[in-house]
């Protein structure tokens, strides 16, 4: 038996020298239930955690010694909440957290201004923060499959953001801020209540290139009269005809996409 406990130890301990040499902790699918306490003593030496598919149902407010850590993977768990002090994790750029429970964002959020990366899909968000205008560096926004009615008026803030996912919610309108996002090139709104969007969003997003409006109760008539739409569609031409020139394939599906109502 003593073998045994001191064999484990010993996997144990070289397992955290591994990750305290290459600062990747890697947990997927290790059936945890809590938060491993020897991730927590690594401390700055945590790069990257990836503890998807697990059945954490909270996270620690310690989490925020993690301080050097740039990407945090807790997809597929059972997770309801965020800690206040996820805000202090000033180095983080890649965040995902599909597929878990959390209804709400904190605040804190907004802290995250080192962030490009956040995906949140399928959990049950009923609304965005606010501070989430703060995320400067934004270039990827994933909300779909949650019970979104609306997006913040800060959004537009997220003046480096290139790719809004927003599907399967219950949005009915955007807010006008969305046409200060002059770098985005992809808005997939699949499966909403959109009846009309801001008039100056084609001209005013140079930009955009595919639009996904899928299910929602708009026509492509009111989309066609949308002052630069002449403009939009020479961008989405020019996008589709290089991925012919350059040999990708392409699914019946994605001949669709620019424009998709």
């Amino acid at each position: 038996m003593g073998c045994c406990v001191s064999k484990k130890a010993k996997l144990k301990a070289n397992q955290v020298s591994r990750w305290r040499s290459t600062g990747i902790v890697a947990l997927r699918d290790a059936k945890l239930k809590t938060f491993p306490d020897e991730v927590l003593d690594l401390e700055k030496s945590v790069r990257t955690l990836d503890l998807t598919n697990n059945k954490l149902v909270e996270i620690p407010l310690d989490i925020s010694k993690l301080i050097n850590m740039q990407r945090l993977a807790l997809a597929d768990n059972l997770i309801e909440q965020l800690p206040v002090n996820l805000g202090k994790l000033q180095s983080l750029k890649v965040m995902t957290l599909d597929g878990n429970q959390i209804s709400s964002l904190p605040d804190e959020l907004g802290q995250l201004v080192r962030l490009e990366q956040l995906s949140i899909l399928g959990n049950m968000l009923t609304s965005l923060p606010e501070t989430i205008g703060s995320l400067r560096n934004l270039v990827l926004l994933n909300v779909s499959s949650n019970k979104l009615k609306s997006l913040p008026e800060s959004i537009g803030s997220c003046f480096s953001l290139e790719e809004l996912q927003a599907n399967d919610n219950l949005i009915e309108d955007l807010p006008a801020s969305v046409c200060n996002l002059i770098h985005l090139k992809s808005l997939s709104l699949n499966n909403n209540n959109i009846s009309q969007i801001p008039t100056n969003l084609l001209k005013d997003c140079k930009a955009l290139q595919n639009i996904s409006l899928h299910s929602n109760p708009i026509s492509m008539d009111q989309f066609q009269q949308m002052e630069g739409f002449q403009e939009f569609e020479a961008r989405r031409k020019k996008k589709f005809d290089k991925q012919i020139d350059s040999n990708v394939m392409i699914s019946s599906k994605g001949l669709d996409e620019g424009v998709d109502l």
